[in-house]
């Protein structure tokens, strides 16, 4: 049997949709059953609601948390794979510890319950966040390393922090392979991660982030994913990244798919900072999540351009291009705007 941590995220949505429809015995991890609500519309993107229903009843769903060992033990009886989805992703200071506490110490229990019970493969999904560019590299590789001296944020210190208890599963002999996607498109999720652009465009956006970063589609991370566990491919990672993009590339050819006016000012770092100094300021008077870090502001204004071939050797794997994904991501999300 298939476990999936994080299963009603993004990446697990689709990825216990994949498993299921390829007739896979597949158990998932939920916290709440709100949280299940949006599996349910993932599932329904591709399929009638009967079939929808269907293949969402196939999957055993266990209720724990990665941070309760209790739980957790007993989502592993009888597992003999792992795709470790489940994370915490966020930029609001005052969650540093919490994303410690998810994103490390989550991952360590995973690993030590995939140790335990002898699991025979473990995926973990990772970030291209964890790779910091070379003096002089033109493009980010796998052997890019984690620079300590760089300031990085916090969810990229804890998502480093559970790569190396993953190292850890591999020299306890437990076979890995770590996926590092860019940022993902995909549809299910409006209202968190990449979701944002599409609703923030539809409501209509002014300015667009004057950075260059890597895009993948979701459908590609999850087909990724599946083929390097059923792979002879083990310890070892791998950038997943279909395009190299500019943010105001990415908001106009969303903007085309919703039929809105694409932002058509770029973000100034002045602008940056005040928006910073405001969050602050508001924070002490509410508990609204704060969306920008101090730390991680020089980062809206970098270019970085990563490398996925290595994959394409290794799985002689091509990506679909981004514009597709964001036409079909924006289908889903008019369709959902209709109901």
């Amino acid at each position: 049997m298939i476990l999936v941590t994080g299963g009603t995220g993004l990446v697990g949505s689709h990825l216990l949709l994949d498993l299921v429809k390829a007739g896979k015995s597949v158990r998932a991890i939920y916290r709440t059953e709100a949280s299940l609500e949006a599996v349910k519309k993932v599932f329904s993107y591709t399929n009638s609601q009967p079939e929808a229903n269907t293949l969402f009843s196939s999957i055993e769903w266990v209720q724990a948390d990665i941070t309760d060992i209790p739980s957790l033990n007993n989502a592993f009886k009888d597992i003999h794979q792992v795709y470790h989805c489940a994370a915490l992703v966020s930029f609001d200071t005052s969650k540093d510890a919490l994303l410690r506490k998810v994103n490390i110490e989550g991952t360590a229990n995973v690993v030590n319950l995939c140790i335990a019970n002898e699991v025979e493969k473990l995926c973990y999904v990772s970030s291209i966040a964890t790779l910091d560019q070379k003096p002089g590299e033109k493009e980010i590789t796998e052997v890019s390393f984690w620079n300590k001296e760089l300031s990085h944020s916090m969810y990229a210190i804890t998502k480093y922090g559970a790569e190396m208890e993953v190292w850890r599963a591999s020299q306890e002999g437990v076979p890995v392979v770590i996926v590092k996607p860019g940022i993902i498109i995909g549809p299910g999720f409006w209202s968190s991660g990449s979701g944002k652009i599409f609703e923030k465009i539809h409501s209509g956006l002014d300015y667009f982030v004057p950075k260059t970063t890597g895009f993948v589609g979701v459908w590609d991370v999850v087909r990724i994913a599946r083929e390097l566990m059923v792979s002879p491919v083990k310890n070892d990672e791998f950038i997943v990244v279909s395009e190299n993009l500019s943010f105001k590339t990415v908001f106009s050819m969303t903007a085309s798919s919703l039929g809105r006016p694409a932002p058509s000012k770029a973000l100034k770092r002045w602008m940056v900072l005040t928006g910073w100094l405001w969050q602050e300021l508001r924070g002490l008077f509410s508990n609204r999540e704060k969306q920008l870090e101090k730390r991680s502001q020089k980062s809206l204004f970098e270019h970085t351009f990563y490398s996925s071939a290595k994959l394409k050797q290794q799985i002689d794997f091509e990506f679909e291009p981004i514009s597709e994904v964001i036409e079909k991501t924006a289908s889903y999300y008019k369709k959902d705007l209709q109901k």
